[in-house]
């Protein structure tokens, strides 16, 4: 019998995990069905109650509901608890498990795919909302030097920054720190993220050209094109500059292990992904 997932977002037709859970299945030959499934701003929790009386094994979510995932799960894992927010729901024994692979896929992808190690780096998170949420703690078990979260609003990145210092007390010598963009002016960054939505408006951050040491890797989570911030990151003489694919992929990787046992190839599912953008 087939086993069936789906992804549940609004909107969702535009998301590449079909394809990608689908060529992760050929890869394992299991036997999966995997379908985009909109969902009402107002009903998302009716939407995965569906899925489970039609006998799904599990979702991943993505905008807006990630937080209302969270909300809805019968048991979330560290991973979703420490991110305040769920993009993989798996349903067993009549229950919820809710969890969060964005970190992890993150963190894959900067030191795999990349090449990258962030242990003992000076990393800037900039953004604090649900995506810079999502990625916090894995950057620090990755133990990096230095981690500073910037956002426009310093309270936001202060209460990041709150969070994270729960799990880094234990990592000696490691900082975390709180500022706006305008506080930057004197620091560099050996890795800097872009976790802000700032790459759909083609709205550039107020960041200080300064930010960028020798063979930095500017990152967005935004994929599919060059955002404003890649452009600035290039022009800057940023050493690597790279979108969000590979963290998209290895994300629904960590979500297929998840639900199937099995880890996934990511590198053919991204070369083939490439093809398409």
């Amino acid at each position: 019998m087939t086993d069936k997932y789906a992804v549940i977002g609004n909107p969702i037709a535009h998301s590449k995990s079909p394809l990608i859970h689908r060529m992760f299945a050929g890869q394992a030959g299991q036997d999966i069905s995997y379908e985009a499934v909109p969902a009402p701003l107002d009903g998302f929790a009716a939407t995965v109650e569906r899925l489970r009386e039609e006998g799904y094994k599990g979702c991943n979510v993505t905008v807006p509901f990630k937080l209302e995932a969270s909300n809805l799960a019968s048991y979330l894992t560290p991973e979703a608890l420490e991110a305040n927010s769920a993009n993989t729901l798996t349903f067993k024994d009549g229950a919820i498990i809710a969890n969060n692979t964005d970190g992890a896929g993150l963190v894959r992808d900067i030191e795999l795919n990349l090449g990258v190690p962030l242990q003992g780096k000076r990393v800037l998170l900039m953004g604090a909302g649900g995506a810079a949420r999502g990625v916090l703690v894995p950057l620090v078990f990755a133990k990096v030097q230095r981690l500073v979260i910037a956002n426009r609003t310093l309270g936001n990145a202060q209460e990041m920054l709150l969070h994270g210092q729960r799990f880094h007390e234990d990592l000696p010598g490691m900082e975390i720190a709180a500022k706006t963009y305008a506080e930057l002016r004197d620091e560099q960054f050996d890795v800097v993220i872009n976790a802000t939505s700032t790459g759909l408006t083609d709205e550039m951050l107020p960041l200080p050209d300064t930010i960028f040491a020798p063979g930095t890797l500017a990152y967005d989570m935004m994929y599919g094109r060059e955002t404003p911030f890649m452009k600035f990151a290039r022009e800057q003489g940023a050493a690597i500059v790279s979108d969000g694919l590979g963290m998209l992929v290895e994300q629904a990787a960590e979500s297929f292990y998840i639900w199937r046992g099995v880890r996934p190839d990511t590198k053919p599912v991204m070369a083939k992904l490439r093809e398409k953008t």
